[in-house]
């Protein structure tokens, strides 16, 4: 892995991070492989690692009733954790699952946390990635409660318009709260009778 670029990156998409810190960092983190299908974390346990997706792509997803329901994705660039428990010491009520071969970098809460005691320019990366994620959420809420399918669809498709050609349908659907069936429709809207 390329430490150099991945900074880079950190620094084009949220914020700069001084050479110390950056060299703390990688003291305290590992790059890992990732297949696709693994799941990192399963309902009911306890996380305290952040992934930041090099390479490949993840979700959260929730069973309800044996029923498979994505929560979010995130792609290269963009960080992973378990939110509920990693924040609030709680078991995750969901499950972290790689869809592609993935490469990232992992660290734990402690890293977080003594970094961000010691490194403001640490902490303003936090509070960065904490109201990216929460301003996605909000979103996602929003959306949700107010758009018609169809609109929801095309505005995942304004963040993500490569999404189609990386995550299973199925998925999408449960990500969008509808069926399969529906997704289809609006895929291929001169199919409807």
């Amino acid at each position: 892995m390329n430490y150099k670029e991945v900074f880079k990156t950190i620094e084009e998409t949220y914020t700069p991070l001084s050479t110390e810190c950056q060299q703390e960092l990688i003291a305290s983190s590992k790059v890992c492989v990732y297949k696709k299908g693994d799941i990192v974390v399963r309902e009911g346990q306890f996380s305290k690692k952040v992934f930041f997706i090099v390479q490949g792509c993840s979700r959260a997803y929730y069973l309800k009733d044996g029923k498979d329901i994505s929560d979010w994705f995130t792609f290269e660039n963009q960080f992973m954790a378990s939110i509920v428990s990693f924040f609030s010491n709680e078991p995750s009520p969901h499950y972290v699952e790689f869809i592609e071969d993935s490469t990232v970098l992992e660290f734990s809460k402690d890293t977080v946390d003594k970094l961000s005691q010691k490194h403001h320019d640490f902490e303003r990366l936090i509070s960065k990635i904490v109201t990216e994620t929460m301003l996605g959420l909000c979103e996602r809420l929003y959306t949700i409660q107010f758009n018609k399918a169809e609109e929801r669809y095309k505005h995942l498709l304004s963040i993500y318009p490569f999404i189609t050609n990386r995550i299973p349908l199925t998925h999408i659907a449960s990500y969008l709260g509808i069926t399969l069936e529906t997704l289809s429709r609006i895929r291929n809207p001169k199919k409807r009778i």
